[in-house]
């Protein structure tokens, strides 16, 4: 699994649960083994007897969930030959890929959305040395553009179209399961793409297989790419819940949405590439997708940082905002056990953070003095 007990990244980690074999060259940044942090002060807040996980994802190597895919996309890109990728992006896969693309020694293009890229992100995809694309369309558009691209030109698309990208990201579902000793009953994500959602689907059954279990077949996710054959589970598998920005909600709109709007970035997605994957996941674990606004959103991103310390991106506060709003109405029930997958850190957009903090009174510019300063750390305690 490692050199010693350093931690080596997923790959290694999981390698028996992954398509490569002894001879394959890993692009590893150290990705995976993020924390599962128990909320202490939220549950309190709402009175309500459950327990709920944050997966924080946002503490991967480019600060989002992409990482684990990513590896294994550039690794089996790397060892088909080649030597370039491409992908379009909302922000997050972008990071990512240049930066795995930096690691392995080969050149990334991206294609992002002119003016609906939060800086942190398009930051990361310009220093990690990517050829940035900005194009005056959506994430949709330019989803499209790559497709076309790569049927034209000697590049691996990493996008979640690639089988590798949603490998890497089972191993997601692999990890919660070995810190809860089972699987949780309820697994809440925030749905852009519909991949994440769909490979911890594979990760939960895949791990849930009898010890010793040789499949014969592959699950129907994945094109041959896992080990899962769809037979008798020895665990139990989690409720998928799937929330959606309302601005950005093809799932409960029934059809693409055209032209999505949310301060979501990352999952401001209208026309997700693993659709029918993800209303499968929905149908085999009994879960349910949703919406929540853009105002609810924020308002849950600012709770978890206030109350629990822990600072995601926008469209990550999606998952555990649902779960709340469906643990206080009782669609989710007392006495479960709960995960949501904050899926990006919240520096990646500090521009909608701070906007946030504008209107309240967390920043004061005062003078120089002992007794500004004492008087307003007394004003602020109430005393």
């Amino acid at each position: 699994m490692s050199a010693g007990n350093r931690y080596t990244g997923l790959i290694n980690r999981y390698r028996d649960y992954l398509p490569i074999s002894d001879d394959t060259r890993i692009i590893s940044l150290g990705e995976g083994n993020t924390p599962l942090i128990r909320l202490k002060n939220i549950p309190k807040l709402i009175g309500k007897d459950v327990d709920i996980y944050v997966k924080y994802e946002g503490l991967n190597p480019t600060g989002s969930f992409k990482d684990r895919g990513m590896t294994m996309a550039v690794t089996k890109a790397v060892e088909e030959g080649s030597k370039a990728i491409i992908c379009a992006s909302t922000g997050n896969t972008s990071a990512a890929a240049a930066a795995y693309a930096a690691r392995a020694g080969i050149k990334a293009f991206v294609l992002i959305p002119e003016g609906k890229i939060a800086m942190g992100k398009l930051a990361q995809a310009m220093m990690y040395g990517a050829i940035t694309l900005q194009i005056r369309g959506n994430f949709d558009d330019g989803m499209e553009l790559v497709k076309q691209v790569a049927s034209q030109a000697p590049v691996t698309i990493v996008n979640s179209v690639n089988p590798y990208r949603l490998q890497g990201q089972k191993t997601a579902a692999f990890e919660i399961v070995e810190e809860l000793g089972r699987a949780p009953d309820y697994h809440c994500l925030p749905v852009g793409n519909a991949g994440n959602i769909t490979a911890h689907w594979i990760g939960y059954c895949e791990y849930s297989t009898p010890a010793g279990h040789k499949p014969t077949d592959s699950c129907s996710f994945c094109n041959g790419h896992c080990r899962f054959t769809g037979g008798p589970m020895n665990g139990s598998r989690p409720k998928m819940i799937g929330y959606q920005a309302a601005g950005s909600a093809p799932f409960m709109r029934g059809e693409a949405v055209k032209n999505p709007e949310t301060v979501a970035t990352a999952i401001r997605i209208g026309n997700p590439q693993s659709w029918k994957q993800a209303l499968k996941v929905q149908e085999e674990s009994g879960g349910w997708f949703d919406e929540l606004s853009d105002q609810e959103i924020l308002d849950m991103q600012r709770q978890l940082a206030m109350y629990e310390g822990i600072f995601c991106e926008p469209a990550s506060a999606a998952s555990i905002g649902g779960a709340i709003r469906d643990i206080k109405n009782g669609r989710i029930p007392e006495g479960s056990t709960i995960v949501c997958t904050l899926t990006g850190n919240g520096l990646k957009d500090p521009d909608t953070a701070i906007a946030q903090c504008n209107n309240t009174a967390v920043l004061k510019t005062i003078d120089a003095t002992l007794d500004q300063v004492r008087d307003s750390i007394l004003q602020s305690m109430g005393l």
